[in-house]
This record gives C-alpha cells, structure tokens and sequence, in this order.
C-alpha cells in the first residue's frame, strides 16, 4: 500500500501489468546475452524487479484508488501470467546457467500448479498464489539468488557427464525445483479430490 500511495497520477493498473510484462522482457534478454558476458544476469535480476513492481503492485493500486474491475482485471493479469511465466522459463533456457530442457521441464511444473490455481477459484472460490512457503515473490527472489550464485561462485564451474549429456549443478537445482512443483501439485490434488468428494458425493441412484 505505501508503494500504491506514491504512484503518480500517469500510473494506472494497466500500465503496471504491462510493466511487469516487460520486466520478463529483460529478464529474457539478460539470460541471452549473459552468454556472451556473465553479468548480463545483472540484467536479468533487473527484470525480475521490474516484473515484481508491475505484477505485485497492478492490483493494489487498483483497491487504493478504487478502480478494481474484477472481471476484466483477473483476464489481463492472469492470460498474461501465461506469457509472463513462459518468459521466464525460456529466459533461464537461453542463460548458461540452465540447460533448455531443464527449464522447460520446470515450466511446465509452474504451469500445472498455476492452471490447478484456476481450477480452484472456480470450484472452491478460492485464489491461492502461495503453496506452502512458495509464491510467486519467492520464486523471483530464488531466481535472484541463483543469478548471484552463478557469478560469484565456482558452482558454475562444476560439470558431469550423465548418460552422454553434460549437467551442472545447477541443472541438478532446476531438476530439484521441477521435483517440487510436481509433488506440491499431487499432493494438493490428492488433499483436495478427497475434499470434494465428500462435499460433491456419488447419488446411489446415478450408480451403474
């Protein structure tokens, strides 16, 4: 709220989710170039800041100055989510720091837990961005954090030949992550399929 309170009359919700479209943008770019200079990640780190401040602050401007428009506010932020999301895995795909298939590999964990999300508002009328201790702020954060580590550590550095394919550790990290994000979506789907079935039963009469 404080950052809402501060935003000038120009910046509407709009603008912010653009603004953090663009934020992927970089992050994208900076991934590429870091091939030809590592501290292009700089860059990259730069973007996930600019897509936290459009995509964190879209929403609250629009309760602080009164303009929601619930409708039409979850269709423009969620389907770009999508655009948004597949940025950033691609992004970390064209860095030195993930091997492409890695990356889409995690992608498509992110993508299950995001498309369970949607399914949930509609059945359970309920919106949950955070699963356990991991939102989307902290998924950024790691991000950042991996950038750091791949520059100013040797990590980088550490390679092994499995089966005829070169892995890094921190290939071995974004196998972990993939890992965590499929559990978290089993283990959600499992709790909650049990839920709904006993608040949506079978009628006898229906039984074949």
């Amino acid at each position: 709220m404080w950052l809402a309170q501060r935003q000038p009359e120009w910046m509407t919700s709009d603008t912010l989710t653009y603004i953090g479209v663009l934020g992927t943008v970089v992050y994208a770019i900076g991934g590429w170039l870091s091939n030809t200079d590592i501290r292009y990640l700089w860059l990259s780190s730069f973007g996930l800041v600019l897509h936290w401040y459009g995509d964190s602050l879209d929403g609250t401007l629009a309760r602080f100055r009164n303009t929601q428009r619930p409708i039409y506010g979850f269709f423009i932020d969620h389907t770009l989510d999508a655009v948004t999301t597949c940025l950033i895995f691609l992004g970390a795909g064209l860095s030195p720091m993930f091997r492409m298939d890695v990356a889409l590999a995690a992608l498509a964990g992110y993508l299950s837990l995001s498309i369970y999300t949607y399914v949930c508002t509609i059945v359970k009328e309920e919106f949950c961005l955070t699963y356990g201790k991991l939102g989307p702020t902290e998924f950024r954060l790691l991000l950042i954090l991996l950038n750091i580590l791949y520059m100013y550590t040797s990590w980088s550095e550490w390679r092994i030949n499995w089966y005829g394919l070169e892995w890094g550790i921190f290939d071995i990290l974004g196998i972990i992550i993939t890992i965590i994000l499929f559990s978290i979506y089993i283990a959600q789907f499992i709790k909650d399929r049990a839920a709904f079935a006993k608040q949506d039963p079978l009628n006898p009469h229906n039984k074949r």
